[in-house]
């Protein structure tokens, strides 16, 4: 089947098995390995990318359901001005250990600032990082990034604007 599609803000037309993997069409035909594989049912958050807007599991989406979407995954998002105080917060905060599931919770923290809404919590951080799994950390540092992020009205500004431009046109 040929599909098009968006990726990263390029569009792109791509012939592939209608139940080919979102995930491996990103890691084997585009080269974008920042997107891993942990799992493989939806269940880790190390395949997270933003997909029309939401967040999704990489692994569970099939090609079919590519005609006409905009993806964003980590390698996107590091060419949002965003990324930059992300990459800071998780970085001072020792959120990083050994980097395999980090892109995953990167893309769940853009997600989580965009529909974030005051008062933050605690509870609501956690929920929005609940579909990730780190093996190496008991998630307090990631946390404690997530928190310092979104309490900054100007990070929350910067990426309800990068998401519109990426989304909304």
């Amino acid at each position: 089947m040929k599909i098009s599609f968006q990726i990263n803000g390029k569009k792109l037309k791509l012939e592939t098995s209608p139940k080919r993997r979102l995930l491996d069409i990103l890691r084997e035909d585009l080269n974008l390995t920042g997107t891993k594989e942990g799992c493989g049912k939806g269940e880790c958050g190390a395949c997270s990318v933003l997909y029309n807007g939401k967040i999704v599991n990489s692994c569970l989406v099939p090609a079919m359901q590519l005609e006409g979407a905009k993806i964003v995954t980590v390698e996107g998002l590091k060419n949002w001005p965003v990324f930059q105080p992300i990459e800071k917060a998780y970085l001072e905060n020792g959120a990083v250990q050994c980097g395999f599931c980090i892109a995953g919770f990167v893309m769940s923290t853009a997600a989580f600032l965009h529909d974030n809404t005051l008062p933050i919590s605690g509870e609501k951080i956690k929920n929005a990082v609940a579909g990730n799994i780190c093996r190496c950390t008991g998630y307090a540092k990631i946390l404690e990034a997530i928190n310092e992020l979104a309490n900054q009205p100007e990070i929350v500004r910067q990426i309800q604007k990068d998401w519109s431009q990426t989304f909304e046109q």
